[in-house]
């Protein structure tokens, strides 16, 4: 019997880390480079939405998702005026980062991964077993991301999504029982920095009732990170290259399915790269496999993101939205069902 040959990830967060654990348990040698150590916390909205039951089966992640909190409702908010509660046709999944991370990198190790941390790769070449989930693409652009866990804020649901002046915060409540604060803002000079930080952008995207909510909450200065360079442009497609995750495409973070897309890729990609690892597949035949797959899997939810994208941020299209809401009008149900 011929020895299955090996696959390279390079990034170790839910898409590669997912990925990596199922190859490892249907017999596939498997290597993870990852920049950063585990446990760690990522700007990160950390609430999955649109994930299935099938999904999480054929992955085998029932274990790391048991004690995630169920949100039925969202309550979103218009420069601090509540527009609508929406229900969720299911569930939407409260869990941190911090967690999921770490448990699946232990979970790779245990299955006879090798997981080697703290190592950033700097050459990206195509090469016959690599597969890239590295994250989103770097570009330049005018937005930052930013997040904290707070302890002592009381929600009015178990997610709130709060529309500001070039700006939007998602609250969500998490499995240890703090609230995940996380906001995409159009960059500012402001004197702040950890949790101060966030709560000054929110103040200055005119949501000071929020921000005097977060200031009486109690912050986990650990948790608090940020980053720059958001890129939502579709990356260009390199041949002999399979990318997952944010590396494939960076969704807006206001759909709540950041998360569920890089565990959908790396479904979408596990069959395919196991019958290359067999030697029933070439790899340019599984590269052009995988990105197929991936595109017809996720197009119609990222354009429908990036459409909707200005709506959220630009204030006079947030009082089309409001109108819209007050008048009943906004079809939020199936706008979902394109989101995700």
């Amino acid at each position: 019997m011929i020895a299955p040959q090996p696959i390279e990830i390079i990034g170790g967060g839910l898409a590669g880390l997912s990925l990596g654990l199922a190859l490892r348990r249907a017999g596939v040698p498997v290597s993870i480079i990852e920049a950063g150590k585990y446990p760690r916390h990522r700007v990160c909205g950390e609430f999955i939405t649109g994930l299935s039951a099938t999904t999480i089966a054929r992955l085998g992640l029932t274990p790391f998702l048991s004690d995630a909190i169920r949100h039925h409702e969202v309550a979103w908010f218009q420069n601090e005026t509540l527009l609508h509660i929406q229900t969720l046709p299911s569930p939407a999944l409260g869990l941190s980062r911090h967690a999921i991370d770490a448990r699946l990198a232990a979970a790779f190790v245990a299955a006879g991964g090798e997981l080697r941390t703290g190592i950033r790769v700097s050459d990206f070449a195509p090469r016959p077993g690599r597969v890239l989930a590295t994250g989103r693409a770097r570009g330049d652009s005018s937005w930052i991301g930013l997040k904290v866990h707070v302890r002592g804020l009381v929600l009015s649901r178990g997610l709130e999504l709060h529309l500001g002046d070039d700006a939007y915060v998602g609250l969500a409540a998490i499995e240890t029982g703090e609230v995940n604060v996380c906001g995409l803002f159009r960059r500012r000079a402001l004197a702040a920095t950890g949790p101060a930080l966030l709560t000054a952008y929110i103040a200055a995207a005119g949501l000071p009732v929020l921000a005097g909510r977060l200031s009486s909450a109690q912050p986990d200065p650990d948790s608090s990170c940020a980053v720059a360079a958001l890129n939502f442009a579709v990356p260009t497609e390199m041949p002999g290259t399979i990318r997952l995750g944010d590396a494939h495409a960076l969704i807006p973070p206001f759909t709540g399915n950041g998360m569920a897309l890089a565990i959908q890729s790396a479904e979408t990609s596990l069959d395919p790269l196991i019958a290359y690892a067999r030697s029933e597949t070439v790899w340019p035949d599984t590269c052009q496999t995988v990105t197929t797959a991936l595109r017809h899997r996720f197009r119609i939810r990222l354009k429908a993101a990036r459409l909707l994208h200005p709506f959220l941020l630009r204030t006079p299209h947030q009082r089309w939205l409001a109108a819209l809401s007050r008048a009943q009008l906004l079809p939020f149900r199936p706008l979902y069902a394109l989101l995700h």
